[in-house]
């Protein structure tokens, strides 16, 4: 299945996408109108959904909706760095060495964006970059996964770029600052479930700028498996429905291109992902 957020005269609940279509999952009383509520519901809930999208007349075009982020308001928006093997290579020359474990950074959770809505270049900055990524969501909460357990917690997967300021971001070690900026959490445009996208480790990846490729990558480039990301997490925190884990991002970002190429307002960067669709956002002057 592929689950969506939408807002549809003036409210906002879940919808399970078909062809152009979004079936309202609000005609079941029993199910959630929120995501995080919605995977509260387990395995009970999505057979549930699946019963809606077979037999529903409550469907909308999906041009006459507004999809939201899929996660509206995550407990986590977390970021997997230095994870694709082209990235890697890419930034050799400027002395950045494979990792030696897994290097995770917060995006604050105020960052979260909608698939389709303009992302702001701060007052502050002009080194505003693109980083395009799978992102999984939790389905469950859980602690201490073993490698067995951890695919089973995987709600699905997103498109996620995760808007990067360069300059605040090398601040610090972390990370968090240039990382978090409001708007710089565009995800979406829908959750495929793991049973409609048996191919996440095989899939393309690609960032356009104003219609120009920049980014052309595949998560078959992974050097961690999602297993491995969600072990070396629960070990340390537990993880709750509806968490974004943003998996890495391949070669093509802005800052290590000669000249570099940040983006400036008016750019539009859209992001395609195999098997899930685009996202698709415009830069405008923070307001």
């Amino acid at each position: 299945m592929r689950l969506a957020t939408f807002t549809e005269g003036g409210r906002t609940r879940v919808g399970v996408i078909e062809r152009a279509e979004v079936v309202d999952l609000s005609v079941n009383p029993d199910l959630p109108t929120d995501m995080i509520g919605f995977f509260g519901t387990g395995a009970e809930g999505l057979n549930a959904a699946r019963s809606v999208a077979a037999n529903s007349k409550q469907r909308f075009a999906l041009g006459s909706v507004r999809l939201e982020a899929p996660v509206l308001n995550p407990r986590k928006f977390l970021g997997l760095g230095g994870s694709y093997k082209s990235h890697l290579a890419e930034v050799a020359h400027l002395g950045i060495q494979p990792p030696k474990f897994q290097i995770w950074f917060n995006k604050q959770v105020t960052c979260v964006n909608g698939p389709y809505d303009d992302i702001h270049l701060p007052r502050v900055s002009e080194s505003l970059d693109y980083e395009a990524e799978l992102a999984i969501i939790v389905g469950r909460r859980c602690r201490h996964l073993s490698g067995a357990e951890a695919g089973h917690v995987i709600a699905g997967f997103t498109i996620c770029n995760d808007v990067s300021v360069r300059e605040w971001q090398m601040r610090a070690p972390t990370h968090t600052l240039g990382k978090s900026f409001d708007t710089h959490g565009p995800i979406g445009p829908w959750i495929c479930t793991p049973e409609e996208l048996a191919a996440a480790r095989n899939l393309s990846i690609k960032t356009f700028v104003n219609g120009e490729l920049r980014q052309d990558g595949n998560t078959s480039e992974l050097i961690y498996t999602f297993e491995e990301m969600l072990v070396e997490l629960s070990a340390v925190f537990t993880l709750e429905p509806g968490d974004i884990l943003t998996t890495g991002s391949p070669a093509g970002v802005g800052f290590v291109r000669n000249p570099r190429q940040y983006l400036k307002v008016g750019d539009i960067v859209r992001i395609e992902i195999e098997g899930i669709g685009h996202i698709q956002n415009r830069v405008v002057s923070e307001p």
